[in-house]
Protein backbone atom coordinates (compact mmCIF):
# COMPACT_ATOMS: atom_id res chain seq x y z
CA UNK A 1 0.00 0.00 0.00
CA UNK A 2 1.56 3.33 -1.04
CA UNK A 3 1.68 6.32 1.87
CA UNK A 4 -0.46 9.00 1.79
CA UNK A 5 2.42 11.21 1.07
CA UNK A 6 3.28 9.21 -1.95
CA UNK A 7 -0.38 9.69 -3.40
CA UNK A 8 -0.42 13.69 -2.52
CA UNK A 9 3.10 13.77 -4.63
CA UNK A 10 1.70 11.38 -7.27
CA UNK A 11 -1.61 14.08 -7.53
CA UNK A 12 0.36 17.13 -7.20
CA UNK A 13 2.46 15.78 -10.21
CA UNK A 14 0.20 15.34 -12.36
CA UNK A 15 -1.29 18.99 -12.01
CA UNK A 16 2.04 19.78 -12.62
CA UNK A 17 2.05 18.09 -16.04
CA UNK A 18 -1.06 18.76 -16.63
CA UNK A 19 -0.31 23.26 -16.20
CA UNK A 20 2.98 22.71 -17.72
CA UNK A 21 1.56 21.39 -20.66
CA UNK A 22 -0.98 23.95 -20.80
CA UNK A 23 1.46 26.80 -20.61
CA UNK A 24 4.27 24.77 -23.24
CA UNK A 25 1.84 23.28 -25.49
CA UNK A 26 -1.01 25.65 -25.66
CA UNK A 27 0.52 28.82 -25.15
CA UNK A 28 -1.60 29.41 -22.04
CA UNK A 29 -5.13 29.36 -24.89
CA UNK A 30 -8.49 28.55 -23.47
CA UNK A 31 -9.30 28.42 -27.13
CA UNK A 32 -7.33 25.72 -28.94
CA UNK A 33 -8.31 26.96 -32.48
CA UNK A 34 -6.16 29.64 -32.14
CA UNK A 35 -3.00 27.46 -32.11
CA UNK A 36 -3.70 26.56 -35.59
CA UNK A 37 -3.11 30.23 -36.45
CA UNK A 38 0.30 30.18 -35.04
CA UNK A 39 1.98 28.32 -37.87
CA UNK A 40 5.41 28.39 -36.09
CA UNK A 41 6.85 25.26 -36.88
CA UNK A 42 10.99 26.13 -36.29
CA UNK A 43 13.71 24.10 -35.16
CA UNK A 44 17.43 24.75 -33.65
CA UNK A 45 20.23 22.33 -33.22
CA UNK A 46 22.62 24.83 -32.65
CA UNK A 47 22.88 25.10 -28.37
CA UNK A 48 22.74 28.86 -27.09
CA UNK A 49 22.51 30.32 -30.99
CA UNK A 50 20.18 32.73 -32.30
CA UNK A 51 17.03 31.43 -30.79
CA UNK A 52 18.37 33.35 -27.52
CA UNK A 53 19.01 37.11 -29.42
CA UNK A 54 16.71 39.59 -29.04
CA UNK A 55 17.32 42.63 -30.40
CA UNK A 56 21.06 41.91 -30.80
CA UNK A 57 21.61 40.59 -27.41
CA UNK A 58 21.12 37.79 -25.92
CA UNK A 59 18.58 37.26 -23.71
CA UNK A 60 18.66 34.66 -21.05
CA UNK A 61 15.52 35.19 -19.65
CA UNK A 62 14.22 32.05 -21.63
CA UNK A 63 16.66 29.56 -20.40
CA UNK A 64 16.33 30.34 -16.50
CA UNK A 65 12.60 30.27 -17.20
CA UNK A 66 13.52 26.64 -19.04
CA UNK A 67 15.17 25.52 -16.28
CA UNK A 68 13.34 26.77 -13.10
CA UNK A 69 9.66 25.62 -14.38
CA UNK A 70 11.55 21.68 -14.61
CA UNK A 71 12.94 21.95 -11.10
CA UNK A 72 9.83 20.44 -9.45
CA UNK A 73 9.77 17.70 -11.95
CA UNK A 74 13.06 16.78 -10.42
CA UNK A 75 12.11 16.95 -7.12
CA UNK A 76 8.62 15.24 -7.75
CA UNK A 77 10.77 12.41 -9.68
CA UNK A 78 12.86 11.58 -6.57
CA UNK A 79 10.01 12.07 -4.01
CA UNK A 80 8.07 8.75 -6.04
CA UNK A 81 11.49 7.22 -7.49
CA UNK A 82 13.79 7.55 -4.70
CA UNK A 83 15.35 4.21 -5.28
CA UNK A 84 16.51 5.10 -8.88
CA UNK A 85 19.53 5.79 -10.01
CA UNK A 86 20.74 9.61 -11.09
CA UNK A 87 20.51 8.74 -14.89
CA UNK A 88 17.02 6.66 -14.47
CA UNK A 89 15.83 9.94 -12.60
CA UNK A 90 17.39 12.40 -15.70
CA UNK A 91 15.79 10.12 -18.02
CA UNK A 92 12.32 10.69 -17.82
CA UNK A 93 13.08 14.91 -17.18
CA UNK A 94 14.76 14.82 -20.82
CA UNK A 95 12.40 12.45 -22.37
CA UNK A 96 9.36 14.72 -21.46
CA UNK A 97 11.24 17.86 -22.34
CA UNK A 98 12.02 16.37 -25.80
CA UNK A 99 8.32 15.14 -26.71
CA UNK A 100 7.13 18.94 -26.17
CA UNK A 101 9.87 20.17 -28.25
CA UNK A 102 9.13 17.45 -30.71
CA UNK A 103 4.97 18.34 -29.83
CA UNK A 104 5.56 22.04 -30.65
CA UNK A 105 7.47 21.10 -34.14
CA UNK A 106 4.77 18.44 -35.34
CA UNK A 107 1.62 20.49 -34.85
CA UNK A 108 4.17 24.04 -35.54
CA UNK A 109 2.91 26.01 -32.41
CA UNK A 110 6.42 26.61 -31.59
CA UNK A 111 9.76 26.55 -32.08
CA UNK A 112 11.63 23.56 -31.20
CA UNK A 113 15.20 24.65 -29.52
CA UNK A 114 18.14 22.36 -28.30
CA UNK A 115 18.70 24.93 -25.67
CA UNK A 116 15.47 24.74 -24.45
CA UNK A 117 15.97 20.87 -23.98
CA UNK A 118 19.39 21.76 -22.61
CA UNK A 119 17.86 24.31 -19.95
CA UNK A 120 14.80 21.50 -18.98
CA UNK A 121 17.02 18.73 -18.55
CA UNK A 122 19.06 21.07 -16.52
CA UNK A 123 16.76 22.06 -14.39
CA UNK A 124 15.08 18.71 -13.25
CA UNK A 125 18.56 18.32 -12.08
CA UNK A 126 18.86 21.18 -9.89
CA UNK A 127 15.44 19.39 -8.86
CA UNK A 128 16.90 16.32 -7.92
CA UNK A 129 19.68 18.01 -6.27
CA UNK A 130 17.82 20.30 -4.21
CA UNK A 131 16.11 16.79 -3.08
CA UNK A 132 18.95 14.82 -2.30
CA UNK A 133 20.05 17.91 -0.04
CA UNK A 134 16.79 18.82 1.59
CA UNK A 135 17.06 14.88 2.54
CA UNK A 136 20.36 15.09 4.28
CA UNK A 137 18.57 18.57 6.21
CA UNK A 138 15.48 17.21 7.01
CA UNK A 139 15.64 13.35 7.11
CA UNK A 140 12.53 11.51 6.89
CA UNK A 141 10.62 14.93 7.21
CA UNK A 142 11.52 16.25 3.58
CA UNK A 143 8.30 14.80 1.70
CA UNK A 144 5.81 16.06 4.32
CA UNK A 145 7.39 19.61 4.07
CA UNK A 146 8.12 19.44 0.51
CA UNK A 147 4.57 18.36 -0.13
CA UNK A 148 3.06 21.12 2.37
CA UNK A 149 5.08 23.64 0.04
CA UNK A 150 4.15 22.29 -3.26
CA UNK A 151 0.88 22.72 -2.37
CA UNK A 152 0.67 25.54 -1.52
CA UNK A 153 2.99 26.62 -4.45
CA UNK A 154 -0.05 24.92 -6.98
CA UNK A 155 -2.82 26.59 -4.98
CA UNK A 156 -0.97 30.19 -5.37
CA UNK A 157 0.25 29.12 -9.15
CA UNK A 158 -3.35 28.10 -10.42
CA UNK A 159 -5.06 31.14 -8.72
CA UNK A 160 -2.82 33.30 -10.74
CA UNK A 161 -2.91 31.92 -13.89
CA UNK A 162 -6.80 32.10 -12.81
CA UNK A 163 -6.04 35.67 -12.10
CA UNK A 164 -4.73 36.08 -15.61
CA UNK A 165 -7.20 33.77 -17.39
CA UNK A 166 -9.66 36.66 -15.58
CA UNK A 167 -8.10 39.66 -16.51
CA UNK A 168 -7.21 38.55 -20.51
CA UNK A 169 -11.18 37.72 -20.83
Amino acid sequence: MKSRQYNITKGLLIVYIIVMTWIILFKMQLDISLLKNMNLRNINLIPFADSLIVNGRVDISEIILNIAVFVPFGVYLCMLKEDWSFIKKVAPIFGVSLAFETLQYIFAIGASDITDLIGNTLGGVIGIIIFELLSKIFKNKTKMIINVLALIGTILAIGFLGLIIIVNL
